[in-house]
Formats: C-alpha cells, sequence, structure tokens
C-alpha cells in the first residue's frame, strides 16, 4: 500500500439503488482497516461544490448494510457540469484534505468524475450504482438483482389478479435504454411477451403473439414493457392498440416506477457493494485512478472510467431465445 494517501472521500450520486449503503459502509471500513480517514460527502456532487462534508468512522455505518437508498443522499447537480462549480468543489476537497474521491453511481455521475480527474488530475475510483444495469464493465451493477426480485414479486401478484379476471396486463419496469430488467424479470415471472428497446418487436407481431396464446388456451397474460420499448410511445398506446384489435382482452396497465428503486437490498447486492467498496479504496491505495470497479466472471475487476462511459452493453441472445421458447 502506498502511504501519500490519508483522506479519502465517498459520495453517491444520481438515481438511487439498493446496495448504495452498503457500499458506502465498505468504503469507510476498508479505509479504517488502512488506517486512512474517509469523508461522507453529502448530495453528490451538489454537496462537493458547497462543502457538505461529514467525517465518517466505523462506526457511522453501523446497520445500514441492510437499508435501501443512500444514508449521504444524492443529488443531480448543474453546477458541477460548469467549469466554475468543478473548482468550488476542488477547493473544497483541497481544504477538507481529501486526497481522492470514490463515485458511487451510473454513467453520468462517472463522467463527471472523469472529467475532475483530467481537469485536477484528482484520482477517482467509481463503484457502479444503477437499478439498468447498462454500464459497460460490470456484469452485475449495485442494485440490479434486488430490483429484478421486486419486480418479480409484483408481477407474481398481479398475475393473480390477471387469472381471477381473464385479463391481459401491461406491466411497465424501468429500462429507458436497456432492457435487462424486462427481459430477466419476465423470463423469471413467466411474462407471456417481453418488450425491450433492444429489440422492436412490431404492434402486428405483438398482436400475432397474444392472438396464439389465447388460441393455446390461455385466459390471461402479463406482457412485461420495458420504459424505453420503441413500439409505441407509451405503454397506454399500446393498451389502447390491443383493445381495439382484440376486444375479447380486458386489458389493465401496471406502471412499476419507482418502487424498482427502492427496499432492502438482496444479500447477492450487498456482498456486491462489500466486494467493490474494497477494491475501490485498496485500488485507489495502490496509486490507481480514474477507473470503475465491477464484476466480470465472477471476479472483481477494473475497467477504465471512459470504456465504462462509452462501452455499450449487449443484451442476451441466449435469454430472448429462451424467452421465445417459455412463452409458447
Amino acid at each position: 500500500m502506498l502511504p501519500n494517501i490519508k483522506k479519502i472521500g465517498v459520495l453517491t450520486s444520481g438515481g438511487d439503488s439498493p446496495g448504495m449503503n452498503a457500499a458506502i459502509r465498505s468504503v469507510v471500513r476498508t479505509c479504517a482497516y488502512h488506517n486512512v480517514e474517509c469523508i461522507g460527502i453529502y448530495r453528490g456532487y451538489q454537496g462537493m461544490i458547497e462543502g457538505d462534508f461529514k467525517e465518517m468512522g466505523p462506526r457511522s455505518v453501523n446497520n445500514i448494510v441492510n437499508k435501501g437508498g443512500t444514508i449521504l443522499k444524492s443529488a443531480r447537480s448543474k453546477e458541477f457540469m460548469t467549469v466554475e462549480g468543478r473548482k468550488k468543489a476542488y477547493e473544497n476537497l483541497k481544504n477538507a484534505g481529501v486526497e481522492a474521491l470514490v463515485v458511487i453511481g451510473g454513467d453520468g455521475s462517472f463522467t463527471g468524475a472523469e472529467v475532475f480527474n483530467k481537469e485536477y488530475g484528482f484520482p477517482v475510483m467509481g463503484i457502479p450504482g444503477t437499478i439498468d444495469n447498462d454500464i459497460f464493465g460490470t456484469s452485475h451493477t449495485l442494485g440490479y438483482d434486488t430490483a429484478l426480485n421486486t419486480v418479480v414479486e409484483v408481477i407474481d401478484k398481479i398475475r393473480d389478479t390477471a387469472i381471477s379476471h381473464n385479463r391481459l396486463f401491461f406491466v411497465e419496469v424501468m429500462g429507458r435504454d436497456a432492457g435487462h430488467i424486462a427481459l430477466n424479470s419476465g423470463i423469471g415471472a413467466g411474462a407471456e411477451e417481453i418488450l425491450i428497446p433492444e429489440e422492436d418487436l412490431g404492434l402486428d407481431r405483438l398482436l400475432e403473439s397474444l392472438k396464439r396464446s389465447k388460441e393455446s388456451g390461455k385466459s390471461s397474460s402479463i406482457v412485461v414493457v420495458a420504459e424505453g420499448d420503441k413500439i409505441g410511445k407509451t405503454v397506454f398506446e399500446l393498451k389502447d392498440y390491443v383493445e381495439e384489435n382484440m376486444p375479447e382482452y380486458d386489458v389493465r396497465v401496471s406502471v412499476l416506477g419507482h418502487m424498482q428503486r427502492g427496499g432492502s437490498p438482496s444479500c447477492f447486492d450487498r456482498v456486491l457493494a462489500s466486494r467493490l467498496g474494497v477494491k475501490a479504496v485498496e485500488s485507489i491505495l495502490e496509486g490507481k485512478s480514474n477507473f470503475m470497479v465491477g464484476l466480470l466472471n465472477d471476479k472483481v475487476a477494473l475497467t477504465p472510467l471512459e470504456q465504462a462511459i462509452k462501452g455499450h452493453t449487449e443484451i442476451d441472445k441466449e435469454l430472448l431465445r429462451v424467452s421465445d421458447i417459455m412463452s409458447t
């Protein structure tokens, strides 16, 4: 370990996700283990600009491993996008003696960290925290596993109602640019059809699929729709289209929304957060900077921030095939 880093800051930025608190806990306790001070930065980059800092020790992160959200709060900062805003942030860090930064968030948060690193040569390390699982360089982001379990649990409850009333439900899940939540939760919950941004199913094929389901004897259907799906402008337009063309169906829409972000993190997310936090701090102490820590082939690995931001996550083609077979 290099002795030159004595104080590390940690912040959460962008949309919250289950496991962020577990990651904060890991960063704080790994710092304590290596006799490094840890400073919590509240409200992400906005708190950095305003100097909203608090010293954190092992006992300040007691009993948070099981809590959703983030005790450090999160905010999106337009001011940090300006040269003046980043200069204020840098001066506050310097005055507080903070010498490196761990950023827990998504690609927008990583973009801010990368720019900050380039401008000031300030050591930064990213931990991927987003339920969408759309960051390159890791098989799992913090909160993704928990979100999947939440969605499957809700769809199971919706199916009870669908079966009781012979209804078709469109269930919209998060995933503006990526269909990982929709695809995996749809398979896990036994959905009849899954609509994702990566695959343009088309309205005609959707109707054909629903008609086949009806003809095969299914009296109810669940269609999982990622919010970024391109078939209809909104899930409600899909509902109207199906009602017009298949009046025999009683169609309902359920938008799961922000309930997917909340809740106690799964065991997987708690363990992942703990592993990534340790790796982030120890990588900084080894003199590394401008990387994201992630999970690749079940091993914690480093990916350059630039690649993590610009790289494109691919949808699993095998899962698409599995989905088609399971909906038979």
